[in-house]
């Protein structure tokens, strides 16, 4: 069930938060910059498994806490993007085969995971560099026949809480 809306996906109320970074990210630009200055635990402990675990594109990494109201969050970076060439380099771009292996690993998560819930924004279109004609159509492919909302969110308004379609599966 996928819902494509307009609005903050940092307000979401979703039970997973997905976003696509490279291997060894800084989360200097766009999304992943907002989700560091939110979450700064959640950026220490995603370098801190890159330096441990040196992950691959086409992979995935699960992190759990808690907002600043005290509510637990989870958010999903997506390794959709060539790592950085060195540290502190700029990420490489993304590939749509990344993505779509990417994709098919947050599927598993979702399923395995119990995920009643998910918001997330047009992967690897920002400093991926990828064109949305490409990336939609794999979106729809790994996530449309699941059973929980999938909140797409195709046009950013900041500050703008979308009105998401999760009351009938959320707990």
């Amino acid at each position: 069930m996928i819902h494509e809306l307009s609005g903050d996906l940092l307000l979401s109320r979703a039970d997973l938060i997905v976003h696509g970074v490279a291997p060894h990210d800084d989360f200097k630009h766009g999304l992943a910059l907002a989700l560091r200055e939110k979450f700064p635990a959640m950026y220490k402990d995603f370098r801190h498994f890159c330096h441990q675990q040196n992950p691959k594109p086409g992979t995935a990494w699960l992190w759990a806490g808690v907002d600043h109201r005290g509510e637990a969050v989870r958010i999903a970076a997506l390794f959709t993007q060539e790592p950085p060439d060195h540290p502190g380099g700029r990420p490489g771009k993304a590939q749509t085969g990344y993505v779509n292996q990417a994709l098919h690993t947050l599927r598993k998560l979702i399923t395995d995971e119990k995920v009643t819930s998910v918001a997330l924004p047009r992967l690897a279109t920002g400093v991926g560099g990828l064109d949305w004609q490409h990336v939609e159509p794999l979106v729809r492919a790994q996530l449309g026949s699941l059973d929980v909302p999938i909140c797409v969110y195709t046009e950013f308004k900041p500050g703008f809480g979308a009105t998401e379609p999760l009351a009938a599966t959320a707990p």
